[in-house]
C-alpha cells in the first residue's frame, strides 16, 4: 500500500459523507418545498442547512489535522481518528435533523477526534523542529 493510502481514503469517505448532507438538504427542500435561494421558512430544511453548513466549517481544521497527524505520526491512527470523526458527523447531522437537542453526542465526537489530530500534530511538529530543527 502506497504512504498515506488509508488517510487519503477516509479523506475522501469524510468528502463523501458532505455529499450525503447536501443531498438531504436537497430532499429537505423538496419535502418542504421551499426552492433556492430561500435558506428559511421550514425546521427540517433550517436543520438540514445547518448540519451541512457546520460540516463545512469543520472541514479545514478537521482535513489539515488528519493530514499533518499522518505526514509527522502515524498513518494508520490518523485514518483511525478520521474515521471516528465521519461517524461523530454522520450522528452529528441526523441528531441535529431529528431535534437540535440530539445533536451534542455527535458533535462532542467529532469535536474530540478533531482536538486529537490537531494538537497531537502541533505538538509532534514543535517536538521535531525543536530537536531536529527547523
Amino acid at each position: 500500500m502506497h504512504p498515506h493510502s488509508l488517510v487519503a481514503i477516509v479523506t475522501l469517505l469524510a468528502i463523501l459523507v458532505y455529499l450525503w448532507m447536501g443531498f438531504r438538504v436537497g430532499g429537505a427542500r423538496r419535502t418542504s418545498g421551499i426552492a433556492a435561494p430561500a435558506m428559511t421558512g421550514d425546521p427540517l430544511l433550517e436543520r438540514s442547512i445547518r448540519a451541512h453548513y457546520n460540516t463545512l466549517e469543520w472541514l479545514p481544521i478537521f482535513l489539515v489535522s488528519l493530514w499533518l497527524f499522518a505526514f509527522y505520526w502515524n498513518d494508520l491512527v490518523a485514518a483511525g481518528l478520521g474515521v471516528v470523526w465521519i461517524v461523530g458527523r454522520v450522528l452529528y447531522a441526523l441528531g441535529y435533523v431529528k431535534d437540535p437537542a440530539k445533536r451534542e453526542l455527535g458533535f462532542m465526537i467529532q469535536a474530540l477526534a478533531s482536538a486529537v489530530l490537531l494538537f497531537g500534530a502541533l505538538g509532534r511538529i514543535i517536538y521535531v523542529v525543536a530537536t531536529v530543527g527547523a
